[in-house]
């Protein structure tokens, strides 16, 4: 005979209830199993062959395995479904700067050294900023443009290197032969290095890829090189130094870079930090 005051249907309420709300199954989240009653905070998730499982320790340290079936579990008598944790982000790798280096977080920039790098114009300052700009205030190096090397080798006596004085010089088309080539020759000693790259100008340094541009033009000898590249390349109407500020902007990092110009101005770094 059975009592009127009994459902028929003997399926735990947990069970009948509709959708219950996910929730991930964090270490340390406190949960009861519903079927057993055991309650306890949640030590691991894990994969197996039957699906996930899910590790529970009650308060006397007695741990008990249990299937992630939905709708299991109790938080507070509120009926949830387990689901697995997002799996952390992985670790991250140092920021690098635009030059490639690590870069120094947090750093104040150091007092300007003794030491110099010097290059032959604006443009080229420019470009030495826009990748190396970091590394340098890091190091405190201060670049200066000279409008051209013709008067080198009286600016080098002028400054006079020191061992606690390096100076580097970055030098246009330093090519065997050329004009640039015969002046570096002239300029020696042990903290003073002169090296350069085998461009005519430093725009030619960075890869045409980068502006969108199939290749730097060659320009007739006995014209302007920057006038010549404008023309050819259509941009006629822009002037040299708007013409310039289009190649910088396409320039984020190293990798804009030609490598003959790359491993010059970081032999240079080197050079004027040495101890």
């Amino acid at each position: 005979m059975r009592s009127r005051s009994y459902d028929a249907d003997l399926t735990p309420p947990w069970k009948k209830q509709g959708p219950a709300p996910e929730v991930a199954a964090e270490a340390d989240l406190v949960v009861e199993e519903a079927a057993t009653g055991f309650c306890g905070a949640v030590v691991r998730v894990e994969k197996t062959a039957e699906g996930l499982t899910v590790t529970l320790e009650d308060r006397f340290g007695k741990h008990r395995v249990f299937p992630m079936a939905p709708r299991g579990f109790l938080i507070d008598g509120r009926t949830v479904t387990l689901v697995r944790p997002a799996a952390a982000p992985a670790p991250r790798g140092p920021l690098l700067s635009a030059s490639g280096s690590i870069a120094v977080t947090g750093a104040k920039a150091r007092v300007a050294r003794a030491g110099r790098i010097y290059v032959e114009g604006r443009h080229d300052a420019e470009l030495v900023e826009r990748v190396w700009g970091h590394d340098l205030r890091v190091e405190g190096v201060v670049v200066e443009y000279l409008e051209g090397v013709d008067d080198l080798p009286a600016l080098v006596a002028a400054f006079g290197p020191a061992p606690d004085a390096r100076l580097g010089v970055l030098v246009d088309h330093l090519v065997p032969g050329s004009k640039e080539s015969r002046i570096a020759a002239s300029v020696t000693g042990p903290d003073v290095l002169v090296v350069g790259h085998p461009y005519i100008d430093v725009w030619e340094a960075v890869k045409p890829s980068s502006v969108g541009i199939p290749g730097w033009p060659r320009v007739p000898r006995g014209e302007d090189w920057k006038t010549g590249v404008c023309r050819a390349l259509g941009w006629s109407d822009l002037s040299t130094g708007e013409a310039w500020q289009r190649i910088l902007s396409a320039v984020s990092s190293f990798r804009d870079l030609e490598p003959e110009l790359l491993g010059r101005v970081e032999e240079l770094i080197d050079f004027v930090t040495s101890p």
